[in-house]
């Protein structure tokens, strides 16, 4: 895909560029200048740093209070929350589509807007299931020390939980920007104005578009999957220690 973007020769479908004979990057220029890809960019950078700051964030109080607190009916609502993995986008789209068009409390649309897509993404529950069972391993030791130093519920949930979960909070980092980032279904239900389409929304649009070239198309690609490949680059080591914690016993 990168010799194919670099590549000065426009080149058709099922054919494959392992290396350019003449590099430029024309097809990067016309991306940015005549296409505006940067403005596609900046909407799915919105979307996702303050979407992925907002799911871990409530993850990680919702894991906190599966895992280390005991009340009636946790097991139900760790039930619930599983259960929302099962039902595939396309089940919620028009009722998640009604109601952001007026919420019922206030009464206010959130559609074509920037929170209208950042909100739904904010309780994901593979992210709450992965810290909940994280937090479980965390002797509880620690915390009961913490309890007789006089420290509440807020002070041990920052200063000793979230310390020691840091890998598996960089393991939902990975996985939440990806999903955000990837996200299709909710841009395309939310927003109807061109100017705050998402990346992947606008290259579901320049795939049927015959007046985008081949290389260019190939380029907002390579410029998509960037961000995740930097993003698992950064946090691999916590990624990979998130997923083999409590592995090894002794």
């Amino acid at each position: 895909m990168l010799s194919t973007a670099l590549s000065s020769a426009t080149v058709r479908p099922g054919t494959l560029v392992l290396w350019p004979q003449e590099l430029t990057f024309k097809h990067f220029v016309f991306a940015f200048r005549d296409i505006g890809v940067w403005r596609y960019l900046l909407n799915s950078s919105i979307v996702v740093a303050f979407g992925l700051v907002l799911q871990v964030t409530v993850s990680a109080f919702a894991a906190y209070a599966l895992a280390r607190k005991r009340f009636a009916g946790a097991a139900v609502v760790s039930l619930l929350i599983l259960s929302t993995m099962m039902l595939p986008e396309e089940v919620i789209a028009i009722p998640l589509y009604l109601v952001l068009g007026k919420l019922p409390v206030l009464n206010i649309s959130l559609l074509n807007s920037y929170v209208g897509m950042i909100v739904p993404v904010a309780g994901w529950a593979f992210s709450i299931f992965v810290l909940t069972e994280f937090m479980r391993e965390i002797p509880i030791e620690l915390e009961e020390a913490a309890r007789i130093d006089g420290a509440g519920d807020l002070q041990i949930f920052f200063r000793v939980i979230l310390p020691l979960s840091t890998p598996a909070l960089g393991t939902v980092a990975i996985f939440g920007f990806i999903m955000i980032w990837d996200q299709y279904l909710l841009p395309l239900i939310v927003v109807n104005n061109e100017n705050l389409y998402t990346l992947p929304v606008m290259l579901s649009h320049m795939r049927v578009d015959p007046t985008i070239p081949p290389n260019v198309f190939v380029v907002i690609t390579v410029l998509a999957m960037l961000p995740s490949i930097v993003v698992y680059l950064a946090l691999q080591r916590y990624f990979q220690h998130g997923l083999t914690a409590g592995a090894v016993k002794g």
